[in-house]
């Protein structure tokens, strides 16, 4: 070994110098700022991310949905449909009808005695000062007559029809019409005419028909349709035969055809057609015009959950905006001043804990059912009323914080720098309790959205025309469509169960990230 390498091996060896950083280095150590750290941790929470994502969609849906679609909220769609709509109606009559000799001479009163009579098989019957009698002229046929032998009414069973909707039958003809048919006559005169007297109950005057009789009534349900005798023929000899349907050839050659259908409690025949109609598209299927088909008002249903969003997240919002306001406002009065002005304000947070929400709701909107309030004006209240309902636990919240902070090294620094007590409470005080603040509205959020749903479900809330994901859910109280109707109450359940459940996830996560031990 050489000199030089004794040397230099006896030599201590000398520490490299320190590397000096400075301030503009960008190799020094970053600090970050408190919020800054609030947001690392929150977005490292992948089931708050989650949350967020679905809030986003939600909004995204809700919002621009609107602007996207083709078709507005409450716009109607139509199909034409063929119908059985309801066309005449007809009944063999066993109950006596009444006809008056003249004006107010047959009263109901004496009609109701005269009934009672013939049930008894009396000839005479006393009502008041008067006695009347009672005379079989044919089959159920009855003349009544005053005791000095004026002519009151009679009482048939058998109806005396008209062939032309203009004619009008006078007491005369009925009289001796009905009279002529229950003793089989071939003729009877009225009025000075002579008419012609069928056995099958056919009236002819000078040759051309005047009416018919029959113990068949067969009405139209439409004033304005006159039945023709050889429909109604028609129809009495369909039911005869029981049939469910005939075929009717009118006076202009068309064939139609019409439904019989009996109803045991009336004993009355229905007669239905079949007709061409332009109906609401109520509960169309999934196409590709109606991604989710239509509603039983015929609108289309994806359009209506998207504008339902939007008025749920809205109402959802303000409320919590009302709510919150009204909080930190009394809730930091509350937790500064301490005292008597502690105890007031806790007495009425008090009194407004003890108030039935529900009822309080379901009264108020009872009233403006009644009162007829708009739907736009409805919603108004309904906003205002659950923030007004729903403010005193944040308020308590806010207290209890305050109460905390108040006592700390800051806060008397800032009373002796002389900072008034507003810029005390609402610069340094709440802006330390915004954290525990915002979580508090985020979960609070989908609690007040459940509860408008829950208004609207149960009528009481969000009204047509105005969609709601509660009122869209309303149609659910028909067992009918809440069996086959699935694509009308399941998307809005979904939505709304994924939006609150997003809102929960995200005010947990924000817990976590502003205070990180709690989960600990």
């Amino acid at each position: 070994m050489t000199d030089k390498k004794i040397q230099d091996a006896a030599e201590p060896a000398t520490e490299p110098a320190a590397e000096q950083y400075s301030l503009n280095d960008d190799r020094r150590v970053k600090v970050l700022s408190p919020s800054a750290m609030v947001a690392k941790r929150f977005f490292r929470n992948r089931i708050a991310m989650v949350g967020l994502f679905v809030l986003i969609a939600m909004f995204a849906f809700s919002f621009l949905g609107g602007l996207i679609s083709p078709y507005s909220e409450d716009q109607l769609f139509y199909r034409t449909d063929i119908l059985r709509k309801e066309y005449a109606s007809a009944v063999e009559n066993t109950e006596f009808r009444f006809a008056e000799a003249r004006e107010k001479a047959f009263p109901s009163i004496v009609q109701a005695q005269f009934l009672l009579a013939a049930d008894q098989k009396r000839d005479t019957f006393t009502y008041g000062d008067d006695t009347y009698t009672v005379e079989k002229q044919g089959d159920d046929f009855y003349v009544v007559f005053l005791t000095g032998g004026d002519l009151v009414g009679i009482a048939y069973k058998d109806v005396f029809s008209l062939s032309n909707a203009n004619e009008t039958l006078s007491f005369d003809t009925l009289f001796n019409g009905l009279k002529a048919y229950g003793n089989r006559q071939p003729s009877f005169t009225a009025d000075g005419k002579t008419y012609d007297l069928a056995a099958d109950g056919i009236v002819t005057l000078d040759g051309k028909e005047y009416g018919y009789i029959s113990r068949y009534v067969v009405q139209a349900l439409m004033p304005d349709v006159f039945l023709t005798r050889a429909f109604k023929e028609k129809v009495t000899e369909s039911m005869d035969k029981h049939a469910e349907s005939m075929l009717f050839t009118t006076e202009d050659g068309e064939e139609q055809e019409f439904f019989l259908t009996y109803n045991p409690s009336t004993q009355k025949w229905l007669i239905r057609q079949e007709t061409e109609s332009h109906v609401y598209d109520t509960y169309a299927s999934p196409s590709k015009e109606h991604w989710l088909g239509t509603d039983g008002n015929g609108m289309d249903m994806l359009t209506r959950l998207m504008y339902g969003g939007r008025v749920s997240l809205m109402i959802g919002f303000i409320v919590e905006i009302i709510s919150t306001f009204i909080g930190i406002i009394l809730g930091g009065i509350s937790g500064y001043f301490g005292g008597w002005i502690d105890n007031l304000i806790m007495r009425i947070v008090d009194i407004f804990y003890c108030i039935p929400s529900l009822p309080v709701i379901i009264i108020l909107g009872a009233a403006m059912d009644a009162t007829g309030v708009e739907p736009k004006i409805r919603m108004i209240y309904l906003m205002l009323l659950l923030g007004l309902l729903s403010w005193p636990g944040l308020a308590r919240l806010i207290r209890g914080q305050i109460l905390s902070l108040r006592e700390q090294e800051f806060m008397t620094a800032t009373e002796a720098c002389g900072i008034s007590v507003r810029r005390r409470i609402f610069r340094h005080l709440i802006p330390n309790v915004i954290p525990q603040l915002i979580v508090s509205c985020t979960m609070g959020l989908g609690s007040t959205i459940i509860t408008e749903a829950t208004l609207s479900y149960l009528g009481l809330g969000v009204k047509f025309p105005f969609a709601s994901w509660g009122n869209i859910i309303n149609d659910v109280k028909d067992t009918f469509v809440l069996t086959n109707y699935l694509f009308i109450w399941i998307p809005a359940g979904v939505l709304l169960l994924l939006t609150v459940l997003a809102f929960n996830i995200l005010g947990d996560g924000l817990r976590d990230a502003f205070d990180p031990k709690m989960k600990r």
